[in-house]
Parts: structure tokens; sequence; C-alpha cells
């Protein structure tokens, strides 16, 4: 029996939506897991919401909800977004599951008991006006190795470098931008440094990208420094024995995976050991900015704590748009729900296209006239063209049925060695080699219809123009079968197109070779890939531009620059007040806009607020907000605003003003 195989992504942070660069690690993923599957493995897939840090705090509080909201909010989103773009786990949990918890407290443990985590006093920022301690996002600085500007656990801006609690220089409060000082306090430390020979001989035998082993293999050969693995937080998993300090969220991310095995298997009856105890091949999916802390840091904990390492990490290459570094904030990102689900475009697209622009460690240039380009010349002009001129053609001339005769060995001899090609690729994580290969066995099939002219063949030879036909046929069924794991819905629908039962996705690789059988009834040939026309590719350009725009207005202003001074009087001709959100929907035509009735004490007011990117319709319902009433009314999409809701500008996002507590609607803000 051959060992059971776990494929993982890495987790990720329930801090904002989906974007372009997330898919970059989990569509291949999930094509090699289908892959997999389609080489008679068995392989178990997971992954899960990274639920902890700084940064969900941080945020959190910005948007006024406990982090446990705003967790489940965008879990929740991903669900979805994975869901719509076909990528399919086996389980998909949080880590702020009991089940992480518990398993993270419990290498804690084991780790603390082999001497391997142990205490230390330790120099923290701490600012006084807030009076706390700054961990990680809540405080920048400079960074003690290049000078660059940092955040707290990493210089983000410079060298790269993962940064301890304590090393920033000049350490500035976040939250208020006061300047911090320096306390000391008790935390844990995990001792990487025992482990570098370890490391060392490790990485020779890990499997996966080149890019991650050689990363890795640098930074092990420098000096490796202890790890301090705890933060003062309340949110987050707390640290055995001490309930001021949580565990660092890159303890318990990656932990995750061994917790999300427990809970599948729980649900399956089966023994979470067999993948984390035994001999198991664990295969994570990452991207390339997380190779120090899977290739470092979570093998040396597997080893300390007597878990089964890792034998191969995947890392992608990093993503470009528009040839044009990725920046949320300064406008060049594409999210994966607003940009491309809810524009009605396939997910099978997208996929296709990340799969087959690059090698999947080297950077990814996503530009809307380039994917439809590719769409419309290797999916339209190829492969769809083959597949719907053959399909066509034998219905309409063997009454919808496989014609009788021989497959040329030519064909079977192509279609061995394309699924050669492409299960090499895949083994390898060339994910783009293997797509080459398929739209080469495309290719061939068009060359091979077009030189046996198939439609001459028909009026003085049929039997002749049936065997061209059934050979043909026979390239459609390779293609189907060995596409199916990049494109598994478009690829269903083929395969009903051929007439075969049950799913694609069930189908081997060397079902490719098995003849389709002679009279078999054929399905209804249809279109399988439409042209993505220039007025299409505009309107989205259009959208990435205005965003574009949006960010570099908001660059152009600078928070310290203030407007000219009002007198008291003229603020008090502002009529402010709270109100409450009583019904909230979206505005046809419009991604941004949505109309709201808010009741502001003594009547409710019809509001239009461009606020649909930042909540929605149904979390507004029963929200205190703060209203300005006797702004003049306009009109925005044809619909009259009656008043307007104050909120804060976060990095493009709007942040509603709300009370600290509950008041009567209609309360004055003065």
């Amino acid at each position: 029996m051959s060992s059971p195989i776990l494929v993982t992504c890495g987790l990720p942070y329930a801090n904002g939506p989906c974007h372009l660069g997330h898919l970059r690690t989990y569509v291949p993923a999930d094509i090699f897991v289908r892959a997999l599957r389609k080489m008679g493995q068995e392989v178990l897939f997971v992954c899960g919401s990274d639920a902890h840090g700084t940064p969900i705090v941080v945020n959190a509080e910005a948007q006024g909800l406990q982090p446990k909201q705003l967790v489940a909010k965008y879990h929740q989103h991903f669900h979805e977004v994975f869901k719509g773009m076909s990528v399919h786990f086996d389980f998909f949990g949080d880590t702020d599951d009991p089940a992480c918890h518990n398993r993270t407290q419990e290498m804690v443990k084991a780790l603390t008991e082999k001497g391997y985590v142990y205490p230390r006093e330790i120099e923290l920022a701490y600012c006084p006006k807030c009076e706390r301690f700054l961990p990680d996002r809540y405080v920048e600085g400079e960074c003690p190795y290049c000078g660059k500007p940092a955040r707290g656990d990493e210089c983000d801006m410079g060298c790269g470098r993962h940064l301890e609690p304590g090393e920033i220089k000049n350490a500035v409060c976040k939250v208020c931008g006061g300047k911090a000082e320096y306390r000391k306090q008790i935390h844990y430390f995990f001792k990487l440094s025992e482990f570098k020979d370890f490391l060392l001989g490790y990485l020779e035998t890990l499997g996966g990208t080149a890019s991650a082993r050689n990363y890795a293999h640098e930074w092990v050969r420098q000096e490796l420094k202890d790890w301090c693995i705890t933060r003062n937080m309340s949110w987050g998993v707390q640290f055995p024995g001490h309930n001021e300090l949580v565990v660092y969220v890159w303890v318990d991310a990656p932990i995750g995976y061994i917790a999300f095995t427990e809970e599948w298997c729980a649900q399956e009856g089966k023994d979470w050991r067999d993948y984390w105890k035994d001999d198991a091949r664990i295969i994570h999916f990452i991207g390339g900015d997380i190779v120090y802390h899977h290739c470092i840091f979570w093998p040396a904990m597997l080893k300390g704590a007597g878990y089964t390492l890792p034998s191969a990490v995947v890392a992608s290459g990093m993503l470009k748009i528009d040839d044009k570094k990725f920046s949320k904030s300064r406008g060049y990102v594409i999210w994966v729900k607003d940009d491309y689900l809810e524009k009605g475009l396939h997910p099978d697209l997208l996929r296709y296209y990340l799969a087959s622009y690059t090698a999947h460690n080297k950077e990814v240039n996503f530009a809307w006239k380039i994917f439809a380009e590719k769409v419309n010349t290797e999916l339209v002009g190829a492969f769809g063209n083959f597949l719907n001129r053959a399909l066509t053609f034998t219905v309409k001339n063997f009454e919808g049925k496989v014609p009788q005769g021989k497959i040329d060995p030519e064909v079977n001899a192509k279609i061995e060695q394309t699924m050669k090609e492409v299960v090499f690729g895949l083994e390898e994580y060339e994910f783009k080699k293997a797509v080459d290969s398929i739209l080469a066995l495309a290719d061939f099939g068009n060359i091979y219809f077009q030189s046996h002219e198939p439609w001459k063949l028909i009026k003085s030879d049929k039997a002749s123009a049936g065997e061209v036909l059934r050979s043909c046929l026979q390239i459609a069924k390779a293609l189907i079968i060995f596409m199916e794991p990049v494109m598994p819905s478009k690829m269903e629908a083929a395969w009903k197109q051929l007439g075969q039962g049950g799913s694609a996705s069930e189908k081997p690789f060397q079902e490719a070779l098995v003849p389709l059988a002679e009279g078999q009834s054929l399905g209804k040939p249809e279109i399988l890939f439409s042209r993505m026309e220039e007025a299409t590719v505009k309107e989205l350009e259009r959208v990435f531009r205005d965003r574009i725009e949006q960010a570099e207005s908001r660059k152009s202003v600078k928070p310290t620059e203030l407007k000219e001074q009002i007198s008291f009087e003229e603020f008090s001709s502002l009529d402010l007040c709270i109100g409450e959100i009583k019904e909230a929907g979206s505005i046809k035509g419009s991604d941004k806009l949505l109309k709201l009735a808010v009741d502001i004490g003594k009547e409710t007011r019809q509001v239009v607020a461009g606020i649909a990117n930042s909540y929605k319709p149904e979390d507004l319902v029963g929200m205190q907000i703060a209203v300005l009433t006797n702004l003049k009314p306009a009109k925005l999409f044809g619909i009259e605003s009656q008043a307007m809701l104050l909120a804060a500008d976060v990095a493009g996002k709007a942040v509603l003003l709300r009370p600290s507590e509950k008041v009567e609607t209609g309360t004055k803000v003065r």
C-alpha cells in the first residue's frame, strides 16, 4: 500500500478579500490534486483561514468589529470564492477552531518538555499613551539590518528579513503615532539555532521547487537566531500557563494543517496520525513570500515535536498586474469576486491562464488584453475549434454516432506521448509544460483534420472519412481527459458532448487510450468557448484604470495638509446625529453604491452611499452610524440621496463612523 498523500495550501489571511495573487497558489494546487487522483492516488486536500495575528486585530478595531466577526466575514468570503473558482478542498477550516488551539498547545508543550522552548527577558516597544506593549503590526520604525522603514515583524520595505520583537529601531506606535519606549518583559523563544545541521540535511532531500530550497539554504547557512513565539495580545491561541500571552501567528498557522487533517479524519472515521505521525507524503503549496516560514521554522518545529516532515514545498512565483508590481494601495490589483466572478467570466478561463502563462516558480503578469488574446487564440481558435469541428462534422454525417473503422496508429502514438508529457509536467510541478503538451495535441488534431479533408472523403469514400473522424474523436477524448484538472467545468460539458457516461473527473489519464465504442451515440455539439469581444475587454480595463486613478488621487492629498479653518458657528451649522440603518440594498448597474433607509429619530431618510465595496447590505441593517442630515439632496444613479453617512477612508475602503456604545437614535453629534 502506497503512503498517504496530503496536499495543503498556504492559509489565506482572513483580513481582506481574495485577489488574483491568492489564486497563484490555490489553482495550481487544485490542478495537482485532481491530476494525482487521475493517476490513481488517494489524496487529502486541506486548507483554511489564518485567523490570528495583529493585522486582524488592527483591522477589526478600525471597522468596529470583534476579531472573530472579521474572521468569520472573510472566511465565508474565501470559501465562496474558492467554490466559484472550482478549487475544492476536502476540508476548509480556520485556525481559531478548537482543534487548532488544542493541537498548537500540545505541540508547544511537547517542545517545552524537550527543552526547545525557553523564557527570556527582552526589551519591547511600549506605547505610554496607549498603555500597552506593541506587537508586530502595532509598531513601525527602522530595520536594524538595512535601516529602511519596517513594521514590527518584517522589513517589508528593505531587506525582507523577519524581525524579532524588540529588534525594530526608533519605534513608533501605529495606533496613536506617538513615540514608543522600550520596556522589559519575559517572552518565550523556540531554539531554532539548534536545528541548523538538521535543516541543512533536510533541505538537501526536500522536493518541490528549487527556488524554495535555494532560498531557504541561503538563510540557514547564515546565523539562525532563536525565534520569539509569544505576543502581547488577547486574540489568538493562549500560550500554555500564561493568560497574558498568545502564541505567535506563524506558530499556530501551519499547525492548522495538522488540525484540519484531524477534523477531516474525525468526520471520516480515519486516523490523523497516518498523515502526521507516519510515513506520509506531505506537499505544501505556498506563495514565494512565505518560503522562510515553511522551509525553516515549520520543519524545525515538526522535528522538535516529533511529527512527520513535509516531503515537498512548492513555491509559486510572484504576480504583476499590467506589467507593474502587484500593489493594493496603488490600485494594481484584480479582486477575484468583484472584478472577475461577478463580471460573469468563467472560472476555467482564469484557471487556464494561471496554469499556462509561465512556469510555476516564475513571475506571472496579468493584463486583460493578454487574457483575452489567450482565450481567443488558444482556447477558441485551437482547442475549442478542434473539438467543435470534429463533433459537428461527425454528428452531421454519421447520424450522431461514432463511425466504424480503425484508429490511426499515428494518433494513438501522439496521445500516448502527450499523456507521458502531461504526467511528467504535473509530477514536476511544471503546469505550463503539461498545458503546452495538451495544446500541442489540439494543434495536431486540427492539422490532422485539415490534412485528411474529411469533407472531401465523405463524398467519395465514406468509410475512410469515418476512420478519420473516429481518430479525431479519440483525440477529442484524450484532450478532455488531459485538460480536466485545469478546466474541470468546461471539460465536463465537453465530456457530455462526446456522449460519454459518468464524470470526466473520474476518468484516469490511461482512459485516453481506450477506444471510443463504434456506434456509440454522441451528444449535441455546442460552442465550448466564446471569443472575448473588444468592448468587453475595454470595459474590464476601464474598471481597472479607474481603480488606479482613485489610488493616485488619494496619494496626491497629503494627510498632513489642513483645509482652511472654519468658525465654531460654521461647524454648528452642520446637523449631525446618530442614525440607524433600517434597510439596505444594491442599486442596479452600480458596483459601488447602496440604497439605504436610515432612521434619524424624527423620520427615516433615503440615503445613497458609496460603500458597496466595504459592506454587504445584510451586515448594515441595525447598524448605528453618524449622519449629516442637512446636506442638500443629490441624485446618484437617478436615486435621490437625502443625507450623508460619515466614514473614514482607510486604504480606499470606507469605514463607517459609529458610536462606541448603543445610543438613542437621533442623538446629536457635537
